[in-house]
Protein backbone atom coordinates (compact mmCIF):
# COMPACT_ATOMS: atom_id res chain seq x y z
CA UNK A 1 0.00 0.00 0.00
CA UNK A 2 1.45 3.38 -1.01
CA UNK A 3 2.27 6.03 1.53
CA UNK A 4 -0.41 8.72 1.98
CA UNK A 5 2.25 11.38 1.38
CA UNK A 6 3.50 9.87 -1.87
CA UNK A 7 2.70 12.07 -4.92
CA UNK A 8 -0.02 10.60 -7.12
CA UNK A 9 -0.13 10.76 -10.90
CA UNK A 10 -2.59 13.43 -11.95
CA UNK A 11 -3.79 14.50 -15.38
CA UNK A 12 -6.13 17.45 -15.16
CA UNK A 13 -5.92 20.16 -17.86
CA UNK A 14 -6.52 23.73 -16.72
CA UNK A 15 -9.34 23.89 -19.29
CA UNK A 16 -11.54 21.70 -17.07
CA UNK A 17 -11.31 24.10 -14.14
CA UNK A 18 -11.75 27.18 -16.32
CA UNK A 19 -14.98 25.91 -17.88
CA UNK A 20 -16.74 26.17 -14.52
CA UNK A 21 -19.13 29.11 -14.84
CA UNK A 22 -18.16 29.65 -18.47
CA UNK A 23 -20.63 31.85 -20.39
CA UNK A 24 -21.24 33.44 -23.77
CA UNK A 25 -19.53 36.72 -22.81
CA UNK A 26 -16.31 34.93 -21.90
CA UNK A 27 -16.53 32.88 -25.08
CA UNK A 28 -16.74 36.08 -27.12
CA UNK A 29 -13.66 37.54 -25.39
CA UNK A 30 -11.74 34.31 -25.89
CA UNK A 31 -12.62 34.15 -29.59
CA UNK A 32 -11.55 37.77 -30.09
CA UNK A 33 -8.29 37.08 -28.28
CA UNK A 34 -7.76 33.90 -30.31
CA UNK A 35 -8.27 35.82 -33.56
CA UNK A 36 -5.67 38.39 -32.50
CA UNK A 37 -3.16 35.68 -31.65
CA UNK A 38 -3.85 33.85 -34.93
CA UNK A 39 -3.04 37.01 -36.89
CA UNK A 40 0.28 37.29 -35.00
CA UNK A 41 1.02 33.57 -35.37
CA UNK A 42 0.44 33.42 -39.14
CA UNK A 43 3.63 35.16 -40.35
CA UNK A 44 5.72 33.86 -37.44
CA UNK A 45 4.76 30.23 -38.08
CA UNK A 46 5.73 30.46 -41.74
CA UNK A 47 8.95 32.30 -40.94
CA UNK A 48 9.96 29.81 -38.24
CA UNK A 49 9.24 26.90 -40.58
CA UNK A 50 11.39 28.30 -43.40
CA UNK A 51 14.23 29.29 -41.04
CA UNK A 52 14.20 25.81 -39.51
CA UNK A 53 14.92 24.20 -42.87
CA UNK A 54 11.40 22.90 -43.57
CA UNK A 55 8.52 24.27 -45.63
CA UNK A 56 6.33 27.17 -44.45
CA UNK A 57 3.30 24.89 -44.24
CA UNK A 58 5.14 22.70 -41.72
CA UNK A 59 5.38 25.74 -39.47
CA UNK A 60 1.69 26.49 -39.95
CA UNK A 61 0.63 22.89 -39.26
CA UNK A 62 2.75 22.95 -36.10
CA UNK A 63 1.02 26.12 -34.92
CA UNK A 64 -2.40 24.60 -35.61
CA UNK A 65 -1.98 21.10 -34.18
CA UNK A 66 0.36 21.90 -31.29
CA UNK A 67 -1.48 25.15 -30.51
CA UNK A 68 -4.75 23.26 -30.17
CA UNK A 69 -3.35 20.45 -28.00
CA UNK A 70 -1.23 22.63 -25.71
CA UNK A 71 -4.18 24.93 -24.95
CA UNK A 72 -6.65 22.07 -24.53
CA UNK A 73 -4.43 19.91 -22.30
CA UNK A 74 -1.99 22.37 -20.70
CA UNK A 75 -1.54 23.57 -17.14
CA UNK A 76 -1.68 27.29 -17.94
CA UNK A 77 -4.78 29.37 -18.60
CA UNK A 78 -3.24 31.51 -21.34
CA UNK A 79 -0.24 29.60 -22.74
CA UNK A 80 -0.06 29.61 -26.56
CA UNK A 81 1.99 26.84 -28.14
CA UNK A 82 3.56 26.50 -31.55
CA UNK A 83 6.88 26.71 -33.38
CA UNK A 84 9.35 28.94 -31.54
CA UNK A 85 12.41 30.93 -32.46
CA UNK A 86 14.49 29.03 -29.92
CA UNK A 87 14.02 25.85 -31.96
CA UNK A 88 15.19 27.26 -35.30
CA UNK A 89 18.85 26.51 -34.76
CA UNK A 90 18.18 23.13 -33.13
CA UNK A 91 15.79 21.92 -35.85
CA UNK A 92 18.02 23.16 -38.67
CA UNK A 93 21.04 21.39 -37.17
CA UNK A 94 19.17 18.10 -36.68
CA UNK A 95 17.89 18.14 -40.26
CA UNK A 96 21.39 18.82 -41.57
CA UNK A 97 22.88 15.93 -39.60
CA UNK A 98 20.08 13.34 -39.43
CA UNK A 99 17.49 14.29 -42.05
CA UNK A 100 13.86 15.37 -41.85
CA UNK A 101 12.42 11.92 -41.10
CA UNK A 102 14.73 11.52 -38.11
CA UNK A 103 13.80 15.00 -36.89
CA UNK A 104 10.16 13.90 -36.80
CA UNK A 105 11.10 10.71 -34.91
CA UNK A 106 13.25 12.62 -32.41
CA UNK A 107 10.38 15.06 -31.85
CA UNK A 108 7.97 12.20 -31.11
CA UNK A 109 10.48 10.59 -28.74
CA UNK A 110 10.94 13.96 -27.05
CA UNK A 111 7.15 14.10 -26.67
CA UNK A 112 7.18 10.77 -24.84
CA UNK A 113 10.00 12.00 -22.61
CA UNK A 114 8.19 15.26 -21.84
CA UNK A 115 5.01 13.40 -20.91
CA UNK A 116 7.01 11.09 -18.63
CA UNK A 117 8.65 14.10 -16.95
CA UNK A 118 5.25 15.58 -16.24
CA UNK A 119 3.76 12.29 -15.07
CA UNK A 120 6.70 11.81 -12.69
CA UNK A 121 6.14 15.36 -11.38
CA UNK A 122 9.54 16.68 -12.45
CA UNK A 123 8.22 20.02 -13.67
CA UNK A 124 9.73 22.04 -10.83
CA UNK A 125 13.22 20.64 -11.53
CA UNK A 126 13.47 22.91 -14.58
CA UNK A 127 13.70 25.83 -12.17
CA UNK A 128 17.04 24.49 -10.96
CA UNK A 129 18.70 25.56 -14.22
CA UNK A 130 20.72 28.71 -13.36
CA UNK A 131 19.61 31.96 -14.95
CA UNK A 132 23.14 32.52 -16.30
CA UNK A 133 22.81 29.31 -18.35
CA UNK A 134 19.36 30.30 -19.65
CA UNK A 135 20.50 33.79 -20.65
CA UNK A 136 23.67 32.40 -22.24
CA UNK A 137 21.98 29.91 -24.56
CA UNK A 138 19.06 32.27 -25.30
CA UNK A 139 21.43 34.99 -26.50
CA UNK A 140 23.43 32.41 -28.44
CA UNK A 141 20.30 31.17 -30.21
CA UNK A 142 19.35 34.78 -31.03
CA UNK A 143 22.74 35.32 -32.71
CA UNK A 144 22.34 32.14 -34.75
CA UNK A 145 18.80 33.06 -35.81
CA UNK A 146 20.01 36.45 -37.00
CA UNK A 147 22.91 34.87 -38.89
CA UNK A 148 20.63 32.35 -40.58
CA UNK A 149 18.42 35.16 -41.97
CA UNK A 150 21.18 37.19 -43.62
CA UNK A 151 20.95 35.03 -46.76
CA UNK A 152 17.35 36.07 -47.51
CA UNK A 153 17.78 39.56 -46.01
CA UNK A 154 20.44 40.38 -48.64
CA UNK A 155 18.96 38.11 -51.30
CA UNK A 156 22.12 35.99 -51.55
CA UNK A 157 22.18 32.86 -53.69
CA UNK A 158 23.40 30.17 -51.29
CA UNK A 159 22.55 26.69 -52.64
CA UNK A 160 22.70 25.01 -49.22
CA UNK A 161 23.29 26.75 -45.94
CA UNK A 162 25.69 24.84 -43.63
CA UNK A 163 24.54 23.96 -40.15
CA UNK A 164 27.50 25.27 -38.17
CA UNK A 165 28.52 28.84 -37.33
CA UNK A 166 31.79 29.27 -39.21
CA UNK A 167 30.46 27.35 -42.21
CA UNK A 168 27.51 29.76 -42.47
CA UNK A 169 29.79 32.79 -42.34
CA UNK A 170 32.00 31.27 -45.05
CA UNK A 171 29.00 30.46 -47.26
CA UNK A 172 27.62 34.01 -46.92
CA UNK A 173 31.02 35.49 -47.79
CA UNK A 174 31.35 33.32 -50.90
CA UNK A 175 27.86 34.40 -52.05
CA UNK A 176 28.45 38.14 -51.56
CA UNK A 177 28.55 38.77 -55.32
CA UNK A 178 24.93 37.60 -55.65
CA UNK A 179 23.61 40.48 -53.51
CA UNK A 180 20.05 41.41 -54.56
CA UNK A 181 19.28 45.12 -53.95
CA UNK A 182 15.53 44.56 -54.40
CA UNK A 183 15.43 41.89 -51.70
CA UNK A 184 17.57 44.08 -49.45
CA UNK A 185 15.17 46.99 -49.97
CA UNK A 186 12.13 44.86 -49.14
CA UNK A 187 13.86 43.48 -46.03
CA UNK A 188 15.03 46.92 -44.90
CA UNK A 189 11.52 48.29 -45.28
CA UNK A 190 10.09 45.36 -43.34
CA UNK A 191 12.61 45.86 -40.55
CA UNK A 192 11.73 49.56 -40.38
CA UNK A 193 8.05 48.64 -40.03
CA UNK A 194 8.82 46.16 -37.24
CA UNK A 195 10.71 48.80 -35.24
CA UNK A 196 8.35 51.73 -35.82
CA UNK A 197 4.90 50.14 -36.01
CA UNK A 198 2.53 51.60 -33.38
CA UNK A 199 1.96 49.53 -30.28
CA UNK A 200 -1.48 49.21 -28.66
CA UNK A 201 -1.94 52.33 -26.49
CA UNK A 202 -3.06 52.17 -22.87
CA UNK A 203 -6.68 52.94 -22.14
CA UNK A 204 -5.92 56.49 -20.93
CA UNK A 205 -3.40 57.39 -23.66
CA UNK A 206 -4.39 60.21 -26.00
CA UNK A 207 -3.19 59.18 -29.46
CA UNK A 208 -4.50 59.90 -32.96
CA UNK A 209 -7.25 57.66 -34.24
CA UNK A 210 -5.11 56.37 -37.12
CA UNK A 211 -2.48 55.14 -34.66
CA UNK A 212 -5.13 53.29 -32.67
CA UNK A 213 -6.41 51.69 -35.88
CA UNK A 214 -2.89 50.77 -37.04
CA UNK A 215 -2.03 49.31 -33.64
CA UNK A 216 -4.88 46.84 -34.05
CA UNK A 217 -2.80 45.19 -36.79
CA UNK A 218 0.26 43.31 -35.44
CA UNK A 219 3.58 44.48 -36.86
CA UNK A 220 4.53 41.06 -38.35
CA UNK A 221 1.26 40.94 -40.29
CA UNK A 222 1.79 44.51 -41.45
CA UNK A 223 5.21 43.52 -42.82
CA UNK A 224 3.65 40.49 -44.49
CA UNK A 225 0.95 42.56 -46.20
CA UNK A 226 3.13 45.50 -47.23
CA UNK A 227 6.07 43.43 -48.50
CA UNK A 228 3.80 41.01 -50.37
CA UNK A 229 1.88 43.87 -52.01
CA UNK A 230 5.09 45.63 -53.03
CA UNK A 231 6.60 42.51 -54.60
CA UNK A 232 3.37 41.48 -56.29
CA UNK A 233 2.37 44.89 -57.71
CA UNK A 234 5.90 45.92 -58.77
CA UNK A 235 6.85 42.41 -59.91
CA UNK A 236 10.14 42.65 -58.05
CA UNK A 237 12.78 39.97 -58.79
CA UNK A 238 12.97 38.48 -55.30
CA UNK A 239 12.46 34.97 -53.92
CA UNK A 240 8.98 34.18 -52.62
CA UNK A 241 7.32 31.24 -50.92
CA UNK A 242 5.87 30.25 -54.29
CA UNK A 243 9.17 30.40 -56.18
CA UNK A 244 11.06 28.41 -53.56
CA UNK A 245 8.44 26.08 -52.05
CA UNK A 246 5.64 26.05 -54.58
CA UNK A 247 3.08 27.59 -52.22
CA UNK A 248 1.06 26.20 -49.30
CA UNK A 249 -1.56 23.44 -49.53
CA UNK A 250 -5.14 24.34 -48.61
CA UNK A 251 -5.65 21.40 -46.26
CA UNK A 252 -4.04 19.57 -43.38
CA UNK A 253 -2.03 16.51 -44.42
CA UNK A 254 -3.28 13.03 -43.58
CA UNK A 255 -1.62 11.83 -40.34
CA UNK A 256 1.16 9.34 -41.04
CA UNK A 257 4.08 7.84 -39.17
CA UNK A 258 7.50 8.91 -40.48
CA UNK A 259 9.71 6.24 -42.00
CA UNK A 260 12.21 4.95 -39.49
CA UNK A 261 14.54 2.09 -38.66
CA UNK A 262 15.46 0.99 -35.15
CA UNK A 263 19.14 1.21 -36.05
CA UNK A 264 18.66 4.92 -36.78
CA UNK A 265 16.49 5.58 -33.72
CA UNK A 266 19.36 4.53 -31.47
CA UNK A 267 21.40 7.44 -32.83
CA UNK A 268 18.74 10.01 -31.91
CA UNK A 269 19.38 10.09 -28.16
CA UNK A 270 21.14 13.49 -28.20
CA UNK A 271 18.57 15.23 -30.48
CA UNK A 272 15.73 13.83 -28.38
CA UNK A 273 17.23 15.14 -25.14
CA UNK A 274 17.93 18.51 -26.75
CA UNK A 275 14.36 18.94 -27.99
CA UNK A 276 12.79 17.78 -24.72
CA UNK A 277 15.05 19.95 -22.55
CA UNK A 278 14.59 23.08 -24.65
CA UNK A 279 10.84 22.55 -24.87
CA UNK A 280 10.55 22.12 -21.11
CA UNK A 281 12.65 25.21 -20.37
CA UNK A 282 10.92 27.45 -22.90
CA UNK A 283 7.36 26.39 -22.07
CA UNK A 284 7.75 26.67 -18.30
CA UNK A 285 9.60 29.98 -18.52
CA UNK A 286 6.83 31.29 -20.75
CA UNK A 287 4.16 30.08 -18.32
CA UNK A 288 5.99 31.78 -15.43
CA UNK A 289 6.06 35.08 -17.34
CA UNK A 290 2.30 34.80 -17.88
CA UNK A 291 1.81 33.97 -14.20
CA UNK A 292 3.63 37.17 -13.28
CA UNK A 293 1.24 39.23 -15.40
CA UNK A 294 -1.91 37.50 -14.16
CA UNK A 295 -0.98 36.81 -10.54
CA UNK A 296 -1.66 33.09 -11.02
CA UNK A 297 0.25 29.83 -10.80
CA UNK A 298 0.37 27.28 -13.59
CA UNK A 299 0.72 23.53 -13.13
CA UNK A 300 4.21 22.75 -14.50
CA UNK A 301 3.65 18.98 -14.56
CA UNK A 302 0.40 19.25 -16.49
CA UNK A 303 2.09 21.68 -18.87
CA UNK A 304 4.90 19.20 -19.56
CA UNK A 305 2.39 16.43 -20.24
CA UNK A 306 0.54 18.68 -22.69
CA UNK A 307 3.80 19.59 -24.41
CA UNK A 308 4.55 15.87 -24.63
CA UNK A 309 1.23 15.06 -26.30
CA UNK A 310 1.62 17.96 -28.72
CA UNK A 311 5.17 17.04 -29.73
CA UNK A 312 4.17 13.41 -30.23
CA UNK A 313 1.17 14.30 -32.39
CA UNK A 314 2.52 17.20 -34.46
CA UNK A 315 5.11 15.15 -36.44
CA UNK A 316 2.27 12.93 -37.63
CA UNK A 317 1.17 15.96 -39.67
CA UNK A 318 4.70 16.81 -40.78
CA UNK A 319 5.16 19.41 -38.06
CA UNK A 320 8.29 20.41 -36.15
CA UNK A 321 8.94 20.71 -32.38
CA UNK A 322 6.60 23.03 -30.52
CA UNK A 323 6.66 24.77 -27.17
CA UNK A 324 5.12 27.67 -25.30
CA UNK A 325 5.81 30.97 -27.09
CA UNK A 326 6.27 34.15 -25.10
CA UNK A 327 5.27 36.66 -27.83
CA UNK A 328 1.98 34.91 -28.66
CA UNK A 329 1.22 34.16 -25.01
CA UNK A 330 1.70 37.82 -24.05
CA UNK A 331 -0.51 38.83 -26.99
CA UNK A 332 -3.14 36.44 -25.66
CA UNK A 333 -2.93 37.98 -22.18
CA UNK A 334 -3.12 41.56 -23.42
CA UNK A 335 -6.05 40.69 -25.71
CA UNK A 336 -8.08 39.67 -22.66
CA UNK A 337 -8.15 35.87 -22.82
CA UNK A 338 -10.13 34.32 -19.97
CA UNK A 339 -9.47 30.61 -20.50
CA UNK A 340 -7.61 28.06 -22.69
CA UNK A 341 -10.52 28.38 -25.13
CA UNK A 342 -8.66 31.41 -26.54
CA UNK A 343 -5.71 29.21 -27.49
CA UNK A 344 -8.04 26.65 -29.05
CA UNK A 345 -9.77 29.43 -31.00
CA UNK A 346 -6.39 30.69 -32.24
CA UNK A 347 -5.63 27.25 -33.70
CA UNK A 348 -9.06 26.91 -35.33
CA UNK A 349 -8.91 30.41 -36.82
CA UNK A 350 -5.39 29.78 -38.11
CA UNK A 351 -6.65 26.60 -39.78
CA UNK A 352 -9.48 28.58 -41.38
CA UNK A 353 -7.01 31.16 -42.71
CA UNK A 354 -4.88 28.39 -44.23
CA UNK A 355 -7.91 26.75 -45.86
CA UNK A 356 -9.14 30.03 -47.36
CA UNK A 357 -6.08 32.17 -48.05
CA UNK A 358 -3.31 29.65 -48.72
CA UNK A 359 -2.90 30.63 -52.44
CA UNK A 360 -2.00 34.19 -51.44
CA UNK A 361 0.99 32.92 -49.44
CA UNK A 362 2.79 32.07 -52.67
CA UNK A 363 3.51 35.80 -53.17
CA UNK A 364 5.05 36.36 -49.73
CA UNK A 365 8.70 37.46 -50.18
CA UNK A 366 11.30 35.62 -48.13
CA UNK A 367 13.09 38.92 -47.52
CA UNK A 368 10.03 40.18 -45.62
CA UNK A 369 9.99 37.07 -43.44
CA UNK A 370 13.73 37.50 -42.84
CA UNK A 371 13.07 41.01 -41.54
CA UNK A 372 10.48 39.64 -39.12
CA UNK A 373 12.88 37.00 -37.83
CA UNK A 374 15.75 39.47 -37.42
CA UNK A 375 13.46 41.56 -35.25
CA UNK A 376 12.45 38.45 -33.31
CA UNK A 377 16.12 37.57 -32.77
CA UNK A 378 16.91 41.09 -31.57
CA UNK A 379 14.08 41.04 -29.03
CA UNK A 380 14.79 37.46 -28.02
CA UNK A 381 18.32 38.25 -26.83
CA UNK A 382 18.84 39.77 -23.40
CA UNK A 383 21.81 41.85 -24.52
CA UNK A 384 21.90 44.12 -21.48
CA UNK A 385 22.76 41.12 -19.35
CA UNK A 386 26.27 41.17 -20.83
CA UNK A 387 26.77 44.68 -19.45
CA UNK A 388 25.10 43.86 -16.15
CA UNK A 389 27.41 40.84 -15.76
CA UNK A 390 30.08 43.25 -14.51
CA UNK A 391 28.03 43.64 -11.33
CA UNK A 392 28.21 39.92 -10.55
CA UNK A 393 30.92 37.44 -9.65
CA UNK A 394 33.51 35.95 -11.98
CA UNK A 395 31.69 32.62 -11.69
CA UNK A 396 28.50 34.15 -13.09
CA UNK A 397 30.39 35.79 -15.96
CA UNK A 398 32.26 32.61 -16.83
CA UNK A 399 29.04 30.55 -16.97
CA UNK A 400 27.17 33.19 -19.00
CA UNK A 401 29.89 33.76 -21.58
CA UNK A 402 30.85 30.07 -21.86
CA UNK A 403 27.25 29.01 -22.47
CA UNK A 404 26.79 31.81 -25.01
CA UNK A 405 29.96 31.04 -26.98
CA UNK A 406 29.41 27.28 -26.95
CA UNK A 407 25.84 27.72 -28.19
CA UNK A 408 27.04 29.87 -31.08
CA UNK A 409 30.16 27.94 -32.04
CA UNK A 410 29.35 24.32 -31.13
CA UNK A 411 25.95 23.10 -30.04
CA UNK A 412 23.11 23.95 -27.67
CA UNK A 413 23.31 20.59 -25.89
CA UNK A 414 27.04 20.96 -25.27
CA UNK A 415 26.51 24.53 -24.09
CA UNK A 416 23.85 23.58 -21.55
CA UNK A 417 25.85 20.59 -20.33
CA UNK A 418 28.99 22.68 -19.82
CA UNK A 419 26.96 25.47 -18.23
CA UNK A 420 25.36 23.08 -15.75
CA UNK A 421 28.69 21.42 -14.94
CA UNK A 422 30.34 24.80 -14.36
CA UNK A 423 27.39 25.94 -12.24
CA UNK A 424 27.58 22.79 -10.13
CA UNK A 425 31.36 23.09 -9.73
CA UNK A 426 31.17 26.75 -8.71
CA UNK A 427 28.29 26.04 -6.33
CA UNK A 428 30.22 23.22 -4.68
CA UNK A 429 33.24 25.49 -4.32
CA UNK A 430 31.09 28.25 -2.86
CA UNK A 431 29.36 26.01 -0.32
CA UNK A 432 32.67 24.39 0.59
CA UNK A 433 34.16 27.83 1.25
CA UNK A 434 31.35 28.53 3.72
CA UNK A 435 32.08 25.34 5.67
CA UNK A 436 34.39 25.79 8.66
CA UNK A 437 36.17 23.18 10.77
CA UNK A 438 38.26 24.85 13.45
CA UNK A 439 39.62 24.18 16.95
CA UNK A 440 37.91 25.81 19.93
CA UNK A 441 39.98 27.17 22.83
CA UNK A 442 39.35 25.60 26.27
CA UNK A 443 40.50 26.80 29.66
CA UNK A 444 43.25 24.72 31.25
CA UNK A 445 40.72 23.24 33.66
CA UNK A 446 38.27 22.35 30.88
CA UNK A 447 41.03 20.71 28.85
CA UNK A 448 42.16 18.63 31.83
CA UNK A 449 45.49 20.30 31.30
CA UNK A 450 45.98 19.20 27.73
CA UNK A 451 44.21 15.86 27.67
CA UNK A 452 40.91 17.20 26.17
CA UNK A 453 40.57 19.41 23.09
CA UNK A 454 37.52 20.93 21.38
CA UNK A 455 36.53 21.71 17.81
CA UNK A 456 33.49 22.84 15.92
CA UNK A 457 32.09 22.25 12.42
CA UNK A 458 30.03 24.98 10.79
CA UNK A 459 28.05 24.62 7.57
CA UNK A 460 27.72 21.54 5.37
CA UNK A 461 30.14 18.64 5.75
CA UNK A 462 29.99 17.09 2.29
CA UNK A 463 32.35 15.71 -0.32
CA UNK A 464 33.52 19.18 -1.32
CA UNK A 465 34.54 20.18 2.21
CA UNK A 466 35.96 17.00 3.79
CA UNK A 467 39.49 18.30 3.32
CA UNK A 468 38.87 20.75 6.12
CA UNK A 469 37.90 18.10 8.66
CA UNK A 470 40.80 15.90 7.57
CA UNK A 471 43.20 18.77 8.30
CA UNK A 472 41.53 19.32 11.66
CA UNK A 473 41.72 15.65 12.65
CA UNK A 474 45.39 15.47 11.69
CA UNK A 475 46.15 18.50 13.87
CA UNK A 476 44.34 17.15 16.93
CA UNK A 477 46.90 16.02 19.52
CA UNK A 478 44.79 15.70 22.67
CA UNK A 479 43.68 12.30 23.89
CA UNK A 480 39.96 13.11 23.68
CA UNK A 481 38.36 15.66 21.32
CA UNK A 482 34.84 17.01 21.68
CA UNK A 483 33.25 18.29 18.45
CA UNK A 484 30.42 20.82 18.35
CA UNK A 485 27.95 19.86 15.57
CA UNK A 486 25.20 22.31 16.55
CA UNK A 487 25.94 24.53 13.51
CA UNK A 488 26.49 21.71 11.04
CA UNK A 489 23.38 21.90 8.87
CA UNK A 490 24.03 19.02 6.50
CA UNK A 491 26.08 15.82 6.29
CA UNK A 492 26.57 13.50 3.33
CA UNK A 493 28.08 10.00 3.21
CA UNK A 494 31.53 11.33 2.31
CA UNK A 495 31.43 13.62 5.33
CA UNK A 496 30.26 10.72 7.51
CA UNK A 497 33.18 8.63 6.24
CA UNK A 498 35.58 11.46 7.18
CA UNK A 499 34.12 11.45 10.71
CA UNK A 500 34.52 7.67 10.85
CA UNK A 501 38.18 7.94 9.88
CA UNK A 502 38.71 10.59 12.58
CA UNK A 503 37.14 8.31 15.18
CA UNK A 504 39.32 5.38 14.07
CA UNK A 505 42.48 7.51 14.13
CA UNK A 506 41.72 8.79 17.62
CA UNK A 507 41.02 5.32 18.99
CA UNK A 508 44.05 3.85 17.23
CA UNK A 509 46.16 6.41 19.08
CA UNK A 510 44.53 5.47 22.40
CA UNK A 511 42.12 8.40 22.46
CA UNK A 512 38.51 9.02 21.59
CA UNK A 513 36.02 11.41 19.97
CA UNK A 514 32.84 12.83 21.52
CA UNK A 515 30.23 14.63 19.39
CA UNK A 516 27.47 16.87 20.66
CA UNK A 517 24.60 19.07 19.47
CA UNK A 518 23.93 17.18 16.23
CA UNK A 519 20.94 18.42 14.20
CA UNK A 520 18.26 16.14 12.82
CA UNK A 521 19.68 15.48 9.33
CA UNK A 522 23.28 14.72 10.37
CA UNK A 523 22.11 12.52 13.24
CA UNK A 524 19.72 10.65 10.96
CA UNK A 525 22.46 9.93 8.43
CA UNK A 526 24.93 8.85 11.12
CA UNK A 527 22.31 6.41 12.39
CA UNK A 528 21.46 5.03 8.95
CA UNK A 529 25.07 4.52 7.83
CA UNK A 530 26.05 2.79 11.10
CA UNK A 531 28.40 5.55 12.28
CA UNK A 532 26.46 6.05 15.50
CA UNK A 533 26.77 2.36 16.37
CA UNK A 534 30.52 2.50 15.84
CA UNK A 535 30.83 5.70 17.83
CA UNK A 536 28.60 4.55 20.68
CA UNK A 537 25.42 6.21 21.90
CA UNK A 538 27.27 7.65 24.93
CA UNK A 539 29.62 9.49 22.52
CA UNK A 540 26.86 11.58 20.90
CA UNK A 541 25.53 13.98 23.53
CA UNK A 542 23.05 16.85 23.49
CA UNK A 543 25.20 19.74 24.77
CA UNK A 544 28.68 20.98 25.62
CA UNK A 545 28.51 20.33 29.33
CA UNK A 546 27.59 16.68 28.88
CA UNK A 547 30.29 16.28 26.20
CA UNK A 548 32.96 17.75 28.51
CA UNK A 549 31.90 15.49 31.37
CA UNK A 550 32.15 12.44 29.11
CA UNK A 551 35.54 13.61 27.75
CA UNK A 552 36.97 14.03 31.28
CA UNK A 553 35.78 10.52 32.08
CA UNK A 554 37.40 9.07 28.94
CA UNK A 555 40.62 11.00 29.60
CA UNK A 556 40.76 9.65 33.17
CA UNK A 557 40.51 13.13 34.66
CA UNK A 558 38.35 14.35 37.51
CA UNK A 559 35.80 17.04 36.77
CA UNK A 560 37.12 20.46 37.77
Amino acid sequence: MSSPSAPKWRFRPRLIDNLAGYNLARFGRDCASGATVAVVALPLAMAFGIASGVTPDAGLFTAIVAGLLISALGGSRVQIGGPAGAFIVVVFGIIQQYGLANLLIATMLAGVLLFAMGALRLGNLIRFIPISVVIGFTNGIAVLIGLSQLKDFFGLAVPKMPGEFFGQIHALWLARQSFNPWAFGVALGGLAIMFTWPKPPSAEALVPRWRRFAAMLPAPLAVLIVSTAAVWLADLPVSTIGSRFGGIPQSLPVPALPDFEWATVRQLFAPTITIALLCAIESLLCARVADGLLGEHHDPNQELMAQGVANFATPLFGGIPATGTIARTLTNVRAGATSPVAGIAHAVILLFIVLVAAPLAAHVPLAGLAAILLFVAWNMGEWREFLKARQFSNNYRIILISTFLLTVVLDLTVAVEVGLVLSAAFFITRVASLTEAAPVELTPEESAYGRVAAARIYGALFFGAVGKIEALSNAASARVVIVDLSRMINLDTTGAEALREWIENQRRAGGDLVLYGANAQPQSLMTRCGLLDELGADHLLPDRAAALARAWELAGAAAP
